[in-house]
């Protein structure tokens, strides 16, 4: 939580958005990953095997930059991959850092979702 709210890109409108409950869900069920170095979180993501959502990724603002993101989302992408998805998707803040990682890694913006860019992702068989 303390990721999610302390970041200066994709802040939350409504902090309430997002619950106790739904972080109990993730970390009760595949999909939720840690970037944890020298004791420190650095970041996380969290792909959601129901509906083929990558349902968040955050880095510490301070720790941007070192591929940390790069490898959160491919963790993502890999439960929703092995939930039997083959076209997965996002939304983003526009003009942000996460926007411009998302579209080196080859997602492709197909429209808007409350405000939001929405990008999908093919994922090819055998990878993800």
């Amino acid at each position: 939580m303390e990721i999610r709210n302390s970041v200066r890109e994709n802040r939350l409108s409504d902090p309430g958005k997002i619950t106790l409950d739904d972080l109990r869900w993730f970390i009760a069920n595949p999909g939720i990953f840690v970037w944890e170095q020298d004791g420190d979180v650095q970041g996380f993501s969290a792909g959601d095997p129901r509906n083929g959502n990558i349902w968040a990724l955050f880095v510490d603002d301070a720790y941007a930059k070192r591929g940390i993101g790069t490898a959160l989302l491919a963790s993502a992408c890999s439960v929703l991959k092995d939930a039997g998805h083959d076209r997965i998707w996002l939304t983003t803040d526009p003009g942000t850092r996460a926007e411009k990682l998302y579209r080196l890694a080859g997602w492709e913006l197909i429209g808007e979702k409350d405000n939001e860019l929405l990008f999908e992702l093919n994922l090819p068989a055998g990878s993800a």
